[in-house]
């Protein structure tokens, strides 16, 4: 019984460790480092440019920056990251190879999901934890609620894309396929969406319950609804609707939505996406 359950583990570990050296070689975990690094060091540039004291002003509103171009950073990189793996596995020759191995599918997609998850979130959160050393260390310390709460969005925001990313790359028949899908999800969560909701807003005139149903429906506005609220628990920016989800929900509710939505929506992509695998011919 210990020899079953031993196996498993030592077959995730193994696939863990050749994903990981795979990231390095491939200079992917550099590649997401120096984008979060160079969009947090604009925005600190920006924020000191704008205010001639570093105060707890100047850095929230850093932070508020630095989350919300994440959110819309964070969704691209990780569906370029995962959209082609399964289906480029299954068309370079990697699966047959699998197969010879005395290893489950499972063991692999556990160990290859795990993998993306900290060489895209990995960087971005030390980077958030550097910055609340340095609020901490200059006596900014109702920072801290901010930092924490941009990092649980952030990260469930990773997980969410990740997830769509497996999918994606389960169901395309090909590479190419897979990089339009990947391009059009994109589309859809960061530009198309709000494209679409203005223009149903300019024709309807809707209750506030509906248009936060519909805003919370994509996990990048969830994710900058929950940020916001944040910052501003009166969300007075968002109007009338603001005033209604500050009223209702209130900054609790509006995190558990931005944290719970994408990691629900990312689990069940990753679920759907295990069990296409472990059910397609894996031999092109």
């Amino acid at each position: 019984m210990n020899h079953a359950l031993a196996a498993p583990v030592s077959a995730r570990a193994a696939f863990l460790r050749l994903e990981l050296a795979d990231a390095m070689r491939s200079r992917w975990l550099v590649f997401t480092a120096g984008v979060y690094c160079l969009v947090f060091g604009a925005f600190v540039w920006v924020g000191l440019r704008e205010s001639s004291v570093l105060g707890f002003t100047g850095l929230s509103r850093v932070v508020l920056n630095l989350a919300n171009a994440v959110a819309v950073v964070l969704p691209l990189v990780s569906l370029v990251a995962t959209s082609q793996t399964v289906v480029r596995a299954r068309s370079n020759g990697f699966f047959e190879l699998f197969l010879s191995q005395p290893c489950r599918r499972g063991d692999w997609f556990s160990a290859i999901v795990l993998s993306r998850l900290l060489v895209i979130a990995g960087p971005l959160m030390l980077l958030l934890l550097v910055v609340l050393g340095v609020g901490v260390a200059r006596g900014e310390a109702q920072l801290l609620p901010l930092v924490l709460r941009s990092a649980a969005v952030t990260f469930t925001l990773t997980c969410a894309f990740i997830g769509l990313g497996f999918w994606l790359s389960a169901v395309a028949p090909t590479t190419e396929r897979a990089t339009v899908y990947a391009l059009l999800a994109w589309l859809a969560a960061t530009a198309l969406h709000d494209f679409a909701l203005i223009g149903v807003l300019l024709k309807l005139r809707l209750a506030p319950q509906a248009v936060f149903a519909l805003a919370a429906a994509n996990p990048v506005e969830s994710a900058r609804l929950a940020i916001l609220s944040g910052i501003d628990p009166e969300l007075s920016v968002l109007g009338p609707v603001g005033f209604w989800l500050a009223n209702t929900l209130g900054s609790r509710l509006m995190l558990a939505v931005g944290v719970g939505w994408p990691l629900l929506l990312g689990a069940a992509c990753a679920t759907l996406a295990a069990r296409r695998l472990s059910r397609m011919d894996l031999v092109s």
